[in-house]
């Protein structure tokens, strides 16, 4: 059995991982576009930070392949797919014949149409080791930098090199930081949060044109620059399962095996789109928790072993400046704001279940039990409410529900 993947990610190494435990002698190959073993994309930011190395960055150890038997062509990209034949061709012309194959090739940074854009020399995005290393080479005392995108990529970016340049300024269309993952008393905290450290926001506003160092913005402001910073989002890498014929929406289509729409290619991580356990409807979530789960499914699968993932659910936790949130699930049903000292609480339920939380500050503390109620879907009559709101204790639950569910003390 000849295991071929696309994508030296994440979800890739799940997959040779689980591929491993039951089949240990299949040979095994993986074609990576970058000249990179695979590594942790969240921690880049810490990188330019100072915060880690190169070294520390790598998501195994470096005789990780070679144990594992799993030859890596890296540098190498994957032009074609065809399924009648079972076989991938890549850049260098090679032809590789698989029988099992994981599409697990990400996402990249959605450019928008700009008008002078093509002038702009140092002009950077924030989603690849590379990328983020070029930028670093630019990073001047003096900098002026321009962030396009109030997301989670443009703000993490902002972090790291704050305190490396002269301003950093960032633009939104959006009227609030983080749109996607919080409501609007959240992000104003957050905004006042960071714009207390140093950055300066235009919400609500949008670069319409740009000069070599410049950006014209739609409300007339003119904001000078020495590097811009493209971060507004990503798009799923779906080109490649296109034109091979396989189903695709804004994604890879799958279901809970990591199964695309022919029986011998899978695919997980960022470029799929596949169930959400709250909605039940088909989702992207380009998360990294997710994605190594979805690897680790589609590699028993493909092993001959029988695995699912039914527990996909939106999850962001990280720190920005100081500043720890976290947020999980599904914004919908009746809403619980609980009043935090320093900080911001809300629980949503719906029809007898904890569907989502946004958490910030020293709400954060213990958010794993808030977490594990809407993975485990508990039920909401079999514990104190009243008092997980107000404090995630493990004395809040049953007997039965902490073991079941939690795994604590019976």
């Amino acid at each position: 059995m000849h295991y071929v993947m696309i994508g030296n990610s994440i979800a890739s190494t799940a997959c040779i991982e689980a591929i491993r435990t039951i089949d240990t002698e299949g040979p095994i190959t993986v074609i990576g576009e970058e000249n990179h073993p695979c590594y942790s994309r969240p921690l880049i930011s810490y990188l330019l930070q100072g915060k880690t190395d190169e070294a520390r960055l790598a998501y195994r150890a470096a005789a990780f392949y070679e144990e594992n038997s799993v030859t890596v062509l890296q540098g190498i990209r994957a032009t074609s797919i065809d399924k009648e034949k079972k076989t991938v061709l890549l850049d260098s012309e090679a032809v590789l014949a698989y029988d099992k194959l994981l599409l697990a090739t990400g996402s990249s940074p959605f450019i928008p149409p700009i008008k002078g854009l093509e002038e702009v020399k140092n002009c950077f995005t924030f989603l690849a080791l590379d990328e983020a290393k070029r930028l670093q080479a630019h990073l001047r005392k003096e900098s002026r930098v321009l962030i396009l995108g109030a997301g989670l990529i443009g703000l993490k970016c902002a972090e790291a090199i704050i305190d490396k340049v002269h301003s950093v300024s960032v633009v939104d269309l959006a009227p609030r930081v983080l749109m996607s993952v919080l409501d609007d008393a959240a992000s104003e905290q957050v905004r006042k949060h960071l714009q207390e450290q140093g950055l300066r926001f235009f919400l609500g506003d949008s670069i319409r044109e740009c000069t070599a160092n410049e950006a014209l913005l739609q409300s007339g402001s003119v904001i000078g620059f020495d590097l811009l910073v493209i971060a507004v989002g990503v798009k799923p890498n779906i080109q490649l399962a296109k034109e091979a014929g396989l189903d695709v929406n804004r994604g890879i289509l799958v279901d809970e095996g990591g199964r695309t729409s022919d029986a011998d290619v899978f695919a997980a991580g960022d470029c799929t789109e596949g169930p959400e356990m709250i909605s039940g409807q088909k989702a992207v979530l380009a998360l990294l928790p997710n994605a190594y789960l979805q690897g680790e499914t589609a590699g028993t699968n493909m092993a001959g072993g029988e695995a699912s993932f039914d527990r996909a659910v939106a999850m962001n936790a990280l720190s920005l400046m100081g500043l720890h949130l976290i947020t999980v699930g599904r914004y919908e049903g009746t809403s619980h704001l609980i009043a935090c000292q320093e900080g911001y609480k809300r629980l949503f339920v719906k029809d007898n279940h904890l569907v989502g939380c946004i958490l910030i500050g020293e709400a954060c503390k213990r958010a794993g039990i808030y977490t594990a109620m809407i993975r485990n879907r508990v039920e909401l009559d079999s514990l104190d409410f009243t008092l997980i709101c107000e404090e995630p204790l493990l004395m809040a639950f049953a007997k039965n529900v902490r073991q079941l569910h939690l795994g604590g003390p019976v």
